[in-house]
């Protein structure tokens, strides 16, 4: 066969790939958001056999005989297609050693923690999480210890798998540096004279209304609901079904409104990002190949650096006023965007302030460091859980609801948690570079995001899939990564908030 016939059959195979890991996106979305409790476990038998599927034609003699040969002829492939085998190849290699009990057995593992974890949240209880957090843990490993390439240590392998060229090392100094700036500046803040308002942030809310103001901002955006589906879950996450079906989650609380407009900004970050890549990305399968924190990065982005900016809050205030007349009668524009970034140490990590964001990650960051790699066990967890949040944030953590049980990643993934600092990193940077070629918080006033959208469309989102994150960051900014632009964003923003000197 010549190499373009290889690629036509390996495309066959993917496009079953594809269609089996679309009908698997749909099942898992359901399973987050609609489906009854007493319906939760044949969804994730269900949701199994669809993995289970994937698995076989990804292990089957005639898909990896055409990854290993076409690996062997890269330079004969165009950049896309160079791109997706090298992908193929290392999903071949990592998971070679892998099997399908033990898939089987992760996947049944992950889909029951899941459904534990709703019940120990409800009940505030992390001794009916722990066993199955357990479980996922060490079927974690077992799976990682099959590869024959280890680095550094354990978490070393599983970090790079989320972030390639990054590690513990790299994490380490990269928090390093983040704690040694942004602590004493948490400090300064702390002390600062200057008052915000904050009354008006546990108002009740009704729902419906919150739930129109979630479409008003995703239309401002840059969204069109031809496109993208707005539904709630216990933990907001964003899942793309196809190149035109992307469904974002949100969860509404009564007494904190501002908790889903800024978490719907999020969502609506990552489902920009998955709307935008090139066609050509999509139909040859190298589509969504980004790392976490490529994906984080903007995100974060537009839920912060644009969404909590002075101009965006300028042109929401209208539909807030308009939406909430009866609610917040008497809060003015300043009011609302100084409350909307005040910075102070607390419990949650998703309504977290930008400022004291990283350490909530630094303390997830540290915590899996230590399980994955033997430090610790899951014995206590929650105890240094909110240890470490005594220490790093000065906060005491009353339950383990509002602790260790607040977030739904150790269901199924680690590694993961470090991406959202990174890509917060990212962002900084980025909008550093995009402010050096237009003025962003104008245009952003004036109603035009779209020109937000248009830039990164044609200089990050249309390269992301191809390129591992250090050259994608080079190539999108023209300078390696760096953590300084993170820092002085923070800095000047929050100096001015504040009147820091």
């Amino acid at each position: 066969m010549t190499t373009a016939e290889k690629l036509a059959k390996l495309n066959e195979m993917l496009e079953e790939i594809s269609f089996y890991g679309r009908v698997g996106s749909k099942l898992g979305f359901d399973q987050e958001t609609t489906c009854p409790r007493m319906g939760m476990e044949q969804g994730s038998k269900d949701l199994n056999k669809i993995s289970e599927q994937i698995f076989k034609i990804k292990h089957s003699k005639k898909f990896m005989d055409l990854v290993i040969d076409l690996n062997s002829h890269l330079d004969e492939l165009d950049p896309i297609h160079k791109r997706l085998i090298e992908v193929l190849y290392k999903q071949y290699n990592d998971n070679k050693n892998v099997t399908n009990k033990m898939n089987n057995n992760a996947n049944e593992a992950s889909s029951t923690a899941y459904i534990k974890w709703i019940e120990a949240k409800e009940k505030s209880d992390y001794e009916m999480f722990k066993p199955y957090l357990k479980k996922v843990i060490d079927i974690t490993k077992k799976i990682y210890l099959t590869r024959e390439e280890q680095k550094e240590t354990l978490y070393d392998t599983i970090i790079a798998d989320y972030e390639p060229g990054w590690s513990v090392k790299r994490y380490d100094e990269f928090f390093d540096t983040l704690k040694t700036s942004l602590i004493p500046l948490i400090n300064k803040i702390q002390k600062s004279k200057k008052k915000i308002r904050r009354d008006f942030l546990s108002f009740s809310v009704p729902i419906y209304k919150q739930e129109e103001f979630s479409k008003y901002l995703l239309l401002r955006e840059g969204h069109t609901f031809d496109r993208l589906a707005m539904l709630t879950t216990e933990h907001p996450f964003t899942s793309k079904m196809g190149a035109d079906d992307v469904r974002v989650t949100t969860h509404y609380y009564e007494n904190n409104f501002l908790s889903n407009a800024y978490s719907i900004m999020h969502e609506g970050g990552h489902a920009l990002f998955d709307l935008n890549e090139p066609k050509e990305f999509v139909d040859n399968y190298v589509d969504g190949n980004m790392t976490m924190a490529m994906h984080e990065c903007m995100s974060r982005l537009f839920e912060n650096m644009i969404t909590r900016s002075k101009a965006f809050t300028h042109l929401m205030y209208p539909k807030f006023k308009e939406l909430f007349s009866e609610e917040f009668p008497d809060v003015t524009e300043e009011q609302l965007y100084e409350a909307a970034n005040i910075a102070e140490p607390s419990l949650n990590r998703c309504d977290a302030d930008e400022l004291t964001y990283s350490l909530h990650i630094v303390i997830r960051y540290e915590l899996e460091k230590e399980f994955i790699n033997g430090k610790t066990n899951v014995n206590g967890l929650n105890k240094k859980w909110n240890k470490l949040y005594k220490q790093y944030l000065g906060v005491k953590v009353p339950n383990d609801k509002e602790g260790i049980l607040q977030d739904v990643h150790w269901t199924g993934s680690y590694g993961y948690f470090p991406t959202y600092a990174l890509g917060s990193a990212y962002a900084a940077q980025i909008y550093h570079k995009m402010n050096q070629e237009f003025d962003v918080e104008e245009a952003i006033a004036n109603d035009n995001i779209i020109k937000v959208v248009e830039w990164l469309k044609d200089h990050a989102w249309n390269i992301a899939s191809l390129y591992e994150p250090d050259v994608w960051i080079k190539k999108v900014t023209g300078e390696e990564f760096n953590p300084k632009y993170y820092i002085e964003y923070l800095t000047k923003k929050y100096s001015e908030l504040y009147e820091l000197d």
